[in-house]
């Protein structure tokens, strides 16, 4: 099986480049895509930043891989004369796979902006109520003080503000404008956290926005 693996690896034909690769960009995007989703409803799951940085990565060094590094590894072996660089070419698959891993720990670490996605996906109501739901949250940091309101608002009876679980703002008119201090927001691996939900009368959210400053 092992074997196999490495044949796969190996294999450097023009199409053989563009199934690897356009697999690993598939696989890096829906890696990536779906872990910003999973973290914007589930901010504590805090692990899911090392399963972006992976997708993150995964759609540039699956292609540098596969068009460079193997292209590359090939040819010294069969052209490279001194051992020094013989013997790193020997193991070329296993530094690799190595810079990259180390990578997605640091990536999934320290998350660069770049990397973070922002979603505002719907939590409740049928389909029909959540169509009716509209509001752009706008958000401004000035001072230490975060300033949000929300711009063309429609079906929201109110906003409620949490940060780790805790209420820190809730407004009833439109436009729904609130102001917190900075050092009231719970802090995470991605910054400090805001968490704005849009709800109706009964209370049941109908959209949230997690923001991190």
């Amino acid at each position: 099986m092992w074997r196999d693996l490495l044949s796969v690896y190996y294999a450097n034909t023009p199409v053989w480049r563009w199934l690897k690769s356009g697999a690993l960009i598939f696989l890096g995007f829906f890696a990536w895509t779906s872990g910003a989703v999973l973290l914007s409803v589930r901010p504590e799951w805090e692990f899911l930043t090392y399963v972006m940085a992976y997708g993150f990565l995964l759609l540039f060094w699956g292609p540098f891989t596969h068009f460079v590094v193997v292209p590359v590894s090939i040819r010294l072996r069969r052209t490279a004369e001194h051992p020094y660089v013989r013997a790193v070419n020997r193991h070329s698959g296993k530094i690799n796979l190595s810079i990259f891993f180390t990578l997605v720990i640091v990536f999934g670490t320290f998350t660069p902006g770049i990397m973070m996605f922002e979603f505002a996906p719907g939590l409740g109501g049928g389909d029909g109520d959540r169509g009716e739901v509209r509001g752009n949250l706008v958000c401004d940091v000035d001072d230490d003080v975060v300033s949000c309101h929300v711009e063309d608002a429609r079906g929201i009876d109110h906003v409620v503000a949490t940060s780790g679980g805790t209420v820190v703002a809730t407004v009833d008119d439109p436009p729904f404008a609130f102001e917190v201090h900075a050092d009231d927001l719970d802090e995470t691996r991605t910054g400090k956290e805001l968490v704005v939900d849009y709800r109706d009368g009964d209370g049941e959210t109908l959209r949230r926005h997690v923001r991190t400053f």
